[in-house]
């Protein structure tokens, strides 16, 4: 019988979109269950928003404890560089290449699942994909979760709680930031015309759409149960291909 679990999966969309939620429901799936209906098994994750919160805390201490300049950010918490977003992808794949370097025969257990979102104004999927190995983007598929700017932009004000800045649920951005980053975005013409598969230099990475402008992530577990149940299986028939 062969393998019955995704390798990679990419989960990309963007903020408050319903990434983590969807994360954090899967996690409540018991195993075998969401190997069943998911083909996702044992699984980890790979989300770069610790990464790029590191910075801005060190960041803090160096300017506010130490004196000294700023690394990463400016004080106004942007990127002082673009090519920051590129290092944030190459620190997922770094990440990942150790934990095949860790664990023989890792996908026979695992599912890697990594996260993030990209706009426009930093590049875009075009330019993250860029720095990701033809090595995973073989073994990946990637779960889009779609909403519009101003169901982000809603979900992004209700999900934030100023006492957990760091919080993976409850992380949030102030609303001149999101439209900055994030109100223009490249995904329609990352995925091309292609229903099932993306071309990244070649590669025919296998993709589907989470629709979820119905806000199916927040509070409501059968909802968002019944549309992972939707669009996964289909999701894998195309990733078996």
């Amino acid at each position: 019988m062969g393998k019955d679990t995704f390798d990679i999966i990419f989960l990309n969309a963007r903020p408050g979109a319903g990434k983590s939620e969807v994360i954090d429901f899967l996690k409540k799936t018991p195993v075998e269950e969401r190997k069943k209906l998911f083909h996702i098994g044992e699984f980890e994750e790979i989300d770069d928003f610790p990464m790029l919160w590191t910075w801005f805390e060190e960041d803090h201490i160096l300017e506010k404890k130490f004196g000294k300049p700023r690394l990463h950010s400016t004080e106004d918490a942007y990127f002082k560089y673009p090519y920051l977003w590129h290092l944030l992808i190459e620190r997922i794949c770094l990440e990942y290449t150790k934990k095949l370097r860790d664990h023989e025969n890792y996908h026979d257990k695992y599912t890697t699942i990594i996260e993030f979102s990209r706009g426009s104004e930093h590049g875009g999927y075009k330019e993250a994909y860029a720095h990701i190995s033809d090595d995973m983007l073989k073994s990946a598929a990637i779960l889009y979760v779609n909403v519009s700017f101003s169901e982000s932009l809603r979900k992004n004000r209700k999900r934030f709680n100023p006492n957990k800045p760091d919080s993976i649920l409850e992380h949030g951005l102030p609303d001149e930031k999101v439209e900055r980053l994030y109100k223009e975005i490249d995904w329609e013409e990352f995925k091309g015309n292609d229903p099932h598969y993306i071309d990244i230099r070649g590669i025919k990475v296998p993709y589907i759409v989470f629709e979820n402008e119905d806000d199916v992530t927040t509070n409501k577990p059968d909802l968002l149960g019944k549309r992972l149940n939707e669009v996964m299986p289909e999701l894998w028939k195309i990733y078996k291909k």
